[in-house]
C-alpha cells in the first residue's frame, strides 16, 4: 500500500487514516509482524497485523471522531517520531490529548509503533478521575 513513500510520508498517512475510521485502511499501513507498544497505563500491547486489525473496530467505536493531528515530525532513516494531538469524543466528553508515536518503518510499512501519551489527562477529560 505504501511502497515508494518515504518513512515520514508513511507515518503521516498512517495517522491521517484514523480520521477515515476504516480498520482495513489503518491496518494496511502495518507489517504482518507489527508490534504495537504503549507507554501509557491504559494502552494495550498487540503483536501481528491480525490481532491489531481485530482490535481496531472497538477502539474506533470507543472514540468517535478520532483524529491524530500531526504537530511535528522527526525522521532518521526508517525511524520516525511524530508529535500529535489526539482529538475525539469519549462517552460524550471531548478529548484533547498530546502524545508522541515512535514508528519504525521498513519497506513502506510500519513494523513497530511505540505510543507515549498521558492517560491521566485522558481520564480527567472523561470525568473518570478528578
Amino acid at each position: 500500500m505504501n511502497s515508494g513513500r518515504s518513512p515520514e510520508e508513511v507515518a503521516r498517512s498512517y495517522l491521517a487514516s484514523f480520521a477515515g475510521g476504516d480498520p482495513d485502511v489503518i491496518a494496511g499501513h502495518v507489517a504482518s509482524g507489527f508490534v504495537n507498544e504503549h507507554a501509557s497505563a491504559l494502552g494495550r500491547r498487540s503483536e501481528g497485523v491480525d490481532e491489531y486489525r481485530s482490535r481496531l473496530p472497538g477502539f474506533l467505536a470507543s472514540l468517535p471522531g478520532l483524529r491524530y493531528d500531526v504537530e511535528s515530525v522527526i525522521a532518521d532513516g526508517g525511524r520516525v517520531a511524530v508529535e500529535y494531538r489526539l482529538t475525539a469524543t469519549s462517552d460524550g466528553h471531548q478529548i484533547d490529548v498530546l502524545g508522541v508515536m515512535v514508528l519504525d518503518v521498513d519497506g513502506g510499512l510500519i513494523a513497530r509503533r511505540t505510543d507515549y501519551w498521558d492517560s491521566l489527562t485522558f481520564l480527567r477529560q472523561t470525568g473518570a478521575t478528578p
